[in-house]
C-alpha cells in the first residue's frame, strides 16, 4: 500500500515539520502543530495558462479601465478613487465595529448603479441578513446573499452569478474539502483566499473579504494572508465613541496614508466629510490643558483637540499613559520640558487624550501636546482661537513639518485667529492677513508668547 504523505504544520506561525513536535521552533509556542495532507503543488489552480501571452509593458492599456464607486466618498479615498476590477481587498476590524454593516451599504450602492453583488455569508444565515438590510433600508433586488462556507461551492456561485463585486463575511469560516484542518486553521484561511484570489484575477471579479482579528489588534491566520490581498483596510473605533476610522495599511492601487471617517447611527454609518468640526464640537473654553492642533492624515488636514492633565502623584514612578498619542512621544516631550523649561514633572503623573477615538501619530502634534501639558500644570488656560503645530526636537527647537499650507487653510476654514507654527515654514507660503501667523524657534519662544511660567 502507498504510504500517505503529510506533514505538521504549526496553527500559530504556519511553521512545517515532517514530524510532530511539542514546541514549535519558529514561534516558540507549545502544541500548535497539525497533521494535514502534502498537497503537491502541480494539483493547485494557476493564475495564467501556458499558452498566456507576454506583453511589453509598454503595450499594456490600463486607461479605459474604470473603477466602480462605493457610494461613500470617504470609502473611495482610501481605496485610491474606488473598486478597480479584480481586485482582493481584507477588511479587518474588531467584533461589532460595523465591518458587515460597512460592506453591506457599498454592495446596495454598488448593486444599484453597477450590477449584481453577491454577498456571501459563513457567519450568518439568509434571513439574519434580510434583516440587517431592512434596518439599514437596503432593497436593492441584484443585491443577491448565500450563505456558505465551502469554498467549491462558493466559487460555483460566484462563477455562476458573474456579479460586479463579491463580499464573503468572512475568511475565517470558510474551508476547503481538500484539507482536514478545521476553518479558520493557518492552511484554510491561506488556501481559502488562493482560491479566491485566482477568482478575482482571471475573471476581473473585486472580491472584499472580511477577515478576524485577535486580541493583539492583527488580523487572525497567517501573515500570507496579507501578502495575498491587494489591499488590506482596518475599521477602528472605540466601544465608546460612535465614530469609526478607516484606514488603509497596504494598497497596490493607491496610498496607504488616507484615512475614512464614519459615525455609527441607528440607520447604518454615516460618512463624515468634514471631521475636522465633529473632533472639535464640544471643546471647553478658558480651561487649562485644551489645546488644538492640525494633523495632516494623507492628503486631508484635521484639526484635533489634545487634552492634558498633570496631576501631582505620592509613588516612587509617576504614571504616562496617552489615549490616541505615542507613548513613546509622550515620554521624549515630557524630558524635554524637565531639561529645557526646568518643569518639575518627575513627581507628576500625565495623561494625554485625543479627543474624538482617532489615534494620530503625526509628529506635528508635538508642540501642542508640550503646551497642553504645560498649560495643565500651570493651570493656565489657552485662547480657544489659537492652534499650534511642530515638531520638537531633543534640544528644544522647533522643527518644520509637512503640508503647513493645508494645515493652515483648515484653521482659517473653521475661524482660528492665531497660530503658532515652525520658523522655517514661515518663508514657504503667503497666509491670509487676516489671521496671525507666528513663527518659533524653539520651545521656550512659544511658552514666553503663551505666558507659560
Amino acid at each position: 500500500m502507498s504510504k500517505k504523505h503529510t506533514i505538521y504544520r504549526c496553527q500559530n506561525c504556519g511553521y512545517v515539520s515532517h514530524r510532530w513536535l511539542g514546541k514549535c521552533p519558529s514561534c516558540g509556542q507549545w502544541n500548535t502543530f497539525v497533521e494535514e495532507k502534502d498537497i503537491k503543488a502541480k494539483s493547485l489552480p494557476s493564475l495564467s495558462s501556458r499558452n498566456a501571452n507576454i506583453l511589453s509593458i509598454s503595450e499594456i492599456d490600463i486607461e479605459n479601465e474604470k473603477r466602480i464607486p462605493t457610494g461613500y466618498s470617504e470609502f473611495d479615498r482610501v481605496l485610491g478613487g474606488g473598486v478597480v476590477p479584480g481586485s482582493l481587498v481584507l477588511l479587518g476590524g474588531s467584533p461589532g465595529i460595523g465591518k458587515s454593516t460597512l460592506l453591506l451599504q457599498v454592495a446596495n450602492y454598488i448593486s444599484l448603479t453597477s450590477g449584481k453583488v453577491l454577498y456571501i455569508s459563513g457567519e450568518e444565515s439568509q434571513t439574519q441578513i434580510k434583516r440587517r438590510a431592512d434596518r439599514l433600508n437596503t432593497h436593492s433586488d441584484k443585491l443577491l446573499l448565500f450563505s456558505e462556507t465551502n469554498i467549491n461551492f462558493i466559487k460555483e456561485a460566484i462563477l455562476d452569478t458573474s456579479p460586479s463585486v463579491s463580499i464573503v463575511d468572512s475568511i475565517q469560516t470558510l474551508y476547503s474539502p481538500d484539507f482536514e484542518s478545521a476553518p479558520g486553521s493557518i492552511t484554510q484561511v491561506r488556501e481559502c483566499a488562493n482560491i479566491l484570489m485566482l477568482i478575482a484575477k482571471n475573471y476581473s471579479i473585486p472580491i472584499f473579504i472580511i477577515g478576524h482579528i485577535t486580541k493583539s489588534g492583527v488580523i487572525a491566520g497567517p501573515k500570507a494572508l496579507e501578502h495575498i490581498v491587494d489591499t488590506v483596510l482596518y475599521f477602528e473605533g472605540e466601544s465608546y465613541h460612535s465614530y469609526r476610522v478607516l484606514r488603509a495599511i497596504k494598497n497596490r492601487f493607491g496610498s496607504t496614508n488616507e484615512i475614512g471617517v464614519f459615525e455609527m447611527k441607528n440607520e447604518g454609518l454615516e460618512e463624515i466629510k468634514d471631521p475636522s468640526s465633529i473632533f472639535l464640537s464640544g471643546k471647553p473654553e478658558d480651561l487649562s490643558g485644551s489645546i488644538v492642533v492640525a494633523s495632516v492624515e494623507g492628503t486631508r488636514p484635521i484639526l484635533l483637540e489634545v487634552q492634558a492633565l498633570v496631576s501631582y502623584t505620592n509613588f516612587t514612578t509617576p504614571r504616562r499613559m496617552s489615549i490616541g498619542f505615542d507613548l513613546n512621544r509622550l515620554l521624549l516631550i515630557s524630558a524635554v520640558l524637565e531639561k529645557k523649561l526646568d518643569i518639575p514633572l518627575n513627581n507628576y503623573d500625565i495623561y494625554i487624550n485625543i479627543v474624538g477615538g482617532l489615534k494620530v501619530s503625526d509628529p506635528a502634534l508635538d508642540l501642542g501636546v508640550a503646551v497642553s501639558i504645560a498649560s495643565s500644570y500651570y493651570d493656565i488656560p489657552i485662547d480657544s482661537k489659537t492652534l499650534i503645530i511642530g515638531e520638537i526636537g531633543l534640544t528644544g527647537e522647533v522643527r518644520s513639518v509637512q503640508n503647513i499650507e493645508k494645515r493652515v487653510k483648515e484653521a482659517e476654514k473653521l475661524g482660528y485667529k492665531r497660530i503658532i507654527i515652525p520658523y522655517y515654514n514661515l518663508s514657504d507660503n503667503n497666509y491670509s492677513k487676516d489671521m496671525k501667523v507666528i513663527g518659533v524657534e524653539t520651545i521656550r519662544e512659544v511658552f514666553r508668547l503663551l505666558s507659560l511660567d
